[in-house]
Order: C-alpha cells, then sequence, then structure tokens
C-alpha cells in the first residue's frame, strides 16, 4: 500500500498548487506524436481542479542541457493540454522569474498555468536551493505526480518537498503501487521478459527476478553477452565483453535456482541477423541450438536462409521464431508476466510494415501477452523501450498497466527507494 500522503489526504481548497508533471513526450517538427503521458495525466488535474485550486505545472522535455531550445518547448503541450481538458492553459515561456511571478499571481481558481521547461534552467539538475526556493514561491502546495522522474534527483524531484508540504498525485500512486503490488504480491506463475543492450543496466532487476519469478527469458542486445559467454558466436552482434564474466555468474544462479526447484531463465535459442540494421537489409534465421542442414550445396558461397552459425558480418538483432514461440507458450501459463525491454530492433518499422523485419519477436510477445493465444495474464510493461513499441503499435488499452516511467519502474522493480517519493510527506505525518 501507498505510504505517502496524496491529494486526498490535504486540504487543497481554493489553494495554488505546484504540479510537477512528466510530460517529456515525443514531438516531431512541433507535433506531439504520443500523447499517453499527457492523458495520464488528467485524472490529477481534474481532481485538482474540483478542488478550486490556482494550478500551475512544471514539467521537463527531453535533454536542453540546461539552455533553451525551441525544439524542446512545452508550448506544444500547453495546446494539447488544453484541447484534452477542454479547458484554456496559459503558457508563460519561462519558469521562475518576474513574467512568471506575475501570472502566477494573476491565477484564479480553476485556472491553469504550464510553465515553461524547468531543464532550461541548469540550476534544475544541480539541485540550486535558490532556484527551489523561486519555484516553491509560486504556491501553497506541491504535487508530485511525474512518475517517471522521480529516480532521479533535482530540484523539481526532491528539492521542492523541502520548502512545500508534499504529496502525490493519482499517477504516482497507481504506479507505485501497481508495480509494488506485482512484485511482492504477483498471481502465480510469475513470468518476467526482460530486454535492453547492457547486462549491467539490468542487473538489480535480473536478479530480483531470479529470486522472485518462476520463468525468466531474456532477448535484445544483452543476450548477445550472455550467448558470447556461452561460447556462442555471435559475430558482428553488439555485446559487452567486460560483462562476460557477470553474465556467467547470472547464468550460474538461474541454474543454481533450477535445481532446487521449478524454474525456468530462458536465453535465445535462434535469431533473426542481418548485416546491418535496416528495414531493407536481408534477414535470415539462425538456430545455434542445434546444427541445421539447409543448402549445404550452395554454402559458404551464400550463407542458408537457415543455419547453425552467424556470419563474422552478421548481426543478431531479434530472437528467432522458436525462442520468441517459447516465451510466448510460457505465457499460456502464467498468471502474470512483467515486460521491461524490447527483444529485437523495433526501429525498422516503415508505413508499408509497422512491425518491422528485426521486431517479430517483440510483436510475438506482445500478441501473448493480450491474449492471442489462449491464456491472458495480468500484465505489465515498463521500460521506455517496450512502452514506445507499445504506443507505436496502438496498443497501449491492451494491457493491464503500461508505466509511464521507465528508469522509475526499473528502480522500483528492483527494490530500490526512489528518491521522489522519499521525499514526500508520509500517511502520519501532521502538516
Amino acid at each position: 500500500m501507498f505510504t505517502k500522503q496524496t491529494i486526498r489526504d490535504i486540504d487543497l481548497e481554493g489553494k495554488t498548487v505546484l504540479l510537477r508533471a512528466d510530460y517529456n513526450v515525443p514531438i516531431v517538427q512541433g507535433k506531439i506524436t504520443d500523447d499517453y503521458r499527457i492523458k495520464q495525466s488528467l485524472p490529477t488535474i481534474q481532481f485538482l481542479l474540483a478542488k478550486n485550486v490556482k494550478l500551475i505545472i512544471c514539467s521537463h522535455l527531453g535533454r536542453p542541457d540546461g539552455k533553451p531550445n525551441p525544439s524542446m518547448s512545452l508550448f506544444p503541450v500547453a495546446k494539447r493540454l488544453q484541447k484534452l481538458l477542454e479547458k484554456e492553459v496559459e503558457f508563460v515561456p519561462d519558469c521562475v522569474g518576474e513574467r512568471v511571478a506575475k501570472a502566477a499571481k494573476s491565477l484564479k481558481p480553476g485556472q491553469i498555468l504550464l510553465l515553461e521547461n524547468v531543464r532550461f534552467h541548469p540550476e534544475e539538475e544541480a539541485n540550486d536551493e535558490a532556484f527551489a526556493k523561486e519555484l516553491a514561491s509560486l504556491a501553497d502546495v506541491f504535487v508530485q505526480d511525474g512518475f517517471g522522474v522521480v529516480h532521479h534527483p533535482a530540484v523539481s524531484v526532491t528539492e521542492l518537498p523541502k520548502y512545500l508540504p508534499a504529496v502525490a498525485g493519482l499517477l504516482l500512486e497507481k504506479e507505485v503501487d501497481t508495480i509494488t503490488n506485482v512484485m511482492e504480491n504477483p498471481k502465480r506463475p510469475l513470468m518476467a521478459v526482460i530486454g535492453g543492450a547492457k547486462i549491467a543496466d539490468k542487473l538489480e532487476i535480473l536478479n530480483r527476478f531470479i529470486d522472485i519469478a518462476d520463468f525468466v527469458a531474456v532477448g535484445g542486445a544483452m543476450a548477445n553477452t550472455f550467448l558470447a559467454a556461452q561460447g556462442i558466436n555471435v559475430g558482428a552482434s553488439i555485446y559487452d565483453k567486460e560483462d562476460l564474466a557477470l553474465a556467467k555468474e547470472i547464468i550460474a544462479k538461474a541454474e543454481a535456482k533450477a535445481k532446487g526447484g521449478p524454474f525456468v531463465f530462458a536465453l535465445p535459442r535462434d535469431g533473426v541477423v542481418a548485416s546491418k540494421i535496416d528495414k531493407t537489409a536481408p534477414t535470415r534465421i539462425v538456430d545455434w541450438s542445434a546444427h541445421v542442414v539447409a543448402d549445404i550445396e550452395n554454402y559458404p558461397k551464400r550463407p542458408p536462409l537457415v543455419s547453425s552459425k552467424v556470419e563474422a558480418h552478421e548481426m543478431i538483432l531479434d530472437i528467432g521464431p522458436f525462442s520468441a514461440s517459447f516465451i510466448a507458450g510460457g505465457m499460456q501459463l502464467a498468471g502474470t508476466v512483467v515486460w521491461n525491454g524490447a527483444v529485437g530492433v523495433t526501429e525498422t518499422q516503415g508505413l508499408d510494415d509497422p512491425i518491422g523485419p528485426t521486431a517479430h519477436g517483440t510483436e510475438t510477445i506482445l500478441e501473448a501477452m493480450i491474449g492471442e493465444f489462449g491464456n491472458r495474464p495480468y500484465s505489465l510493461v515498463g521500460g521506455g523501450d517496450t512502452v514506445g513499441y507499445v504506443e507505436s503499435r496502438n496498443m497501449v488499452g491492451s494491457f493491464d498497466h503500461v508505466s509511464t516511467g521507465g528508469g522509475a519502474s526499473m528502480e522500483l522493480m528492483s527494490g530500490r527507494k526512489l528518491p521522489g517519493v522519499e521525499a514526500l510527506l508520509n500517511k502520519n505525518d501532521v502538516q
């Protein structure tokens, strides 16, 4: 259960509220291409407006390195938010200063003011005290609802709660409660599909799932390091030589758990390879789990469409059909599935191919999670590239929970405390 105070626990009537939202949304040529995070903030905003508050919203967008960048302005967000709320949203092109203070002071109950990108100021990520105090001077109460940033210490995350009564918004509460409950009290069997590039980035979450899950499947570029650690030739595939020993340790830990009872640790047994990452590049399947007899007459002049060897110039860009089917099969027995990280390269999509030649493994997992093959487990999706793929396929509504925070969801799944949550008032704190 969420242990921090929320907007339900504090007197907000008529007060000025500074809301930290996460509006780090994709914008191409000034147009928002996905407004999922904006939509997820609406319940908190509507709750606050029902309390007749004067609402000031701050957020960041992108990584502007502490200086203004027009391509990372929140102005398009103000327009989209206004459309979604069917209510005027005033925008001011800064987040501190005389103009901002004047705009905040002139707000009337029920009105909304969106501030410009807080990361246009280097003080935001430097945890600058003066910057924090100036932002805090705009409001009576601080509400943290940007789940995507609560793992990252910054003025609008960990410093503002020092100067204002600070509580959680509805989205933050929902994210923390949902993810914590899945990790601590899942419907079993619990299955985790972990993708990504580097083992070091996913070490804690891998160890946590090996400890608590019944089935752990690994994919993505990270899987190449595990394969290389087992002596499998991965050709020109990206992998981390410095993590080979780490990969061996994780495999040994998983094998030890499997000896103690039912547990599956699944590494890819086949993969889709190509000589470059391009939707037009020819692909073929390599099955390194067994010798495959195919096209022997022309080999090695022309690698067969199916073989047991990754050529020196080839990269493993997706899990193969057997591996994808094996994972999908596991989902037919699962009660809960947590998916964090795509298992292949999903950036090769095109208008003529919405999936892409190296995203079929990821697509198979998506289909299995939503019950296309029979069983429909409880589904939790977290991790930036995974969420991005689900959004690109317009499938967000098909899952039980799609997290708005990549790094934050990963930290929470790993069992870490989130600084932005820890900074808020506890349930029993007296204001």
